[in-house]
């Protein structure tokens, strides 16, 4: 699956437009990562415990958005977006989306 954050693919020529796709997850914190996120907070650095979870979020939101396109038999997604948003104090959402092509 090829995917864009263009509205095209250089070398390639979109056929068929299928419409959006989308994937996403909800991802709340944990207690363990607060604690090391928090003595982090006080020596500084990166707060590797939650860089770790938003990537893995992202990919997970990612499969999601690819199997949405497969079920629609393309074989590209353009215009990539992601998009985070807070749903409640210690949890977060990753959503994904682009549009669904057939390209050659």
């Amino acid at each position: 699956m090829l995917l864009s954050t263009t509205d095209t693919i250089d070398g390639k020529k979109i056929t068929k437009q299928l419409g959006l796709v989308r994937g996403n997850t909800i991802r709340a914190r944990h207690i363990g990562r607060d604690i090391m996120a928090g003595l982090r907070n006080v020596v500084g650095g990166e707060v590797a415990e939650y860089t770790k979870l938003m990537a893995e979020s992202r990919e997970q939101s990612i499969d999601r958005m690819i199997e949405e396109a497969n079920k629609l038999c393309a074989n590209a997604i353009v215009g990539v977006k992601f998009s985070t948003t807070e749903v409640m104090g210690r949890a977060a959402e990753i959503l994904v989306y682009g549009t669904a092509v057939v390209v050659e």
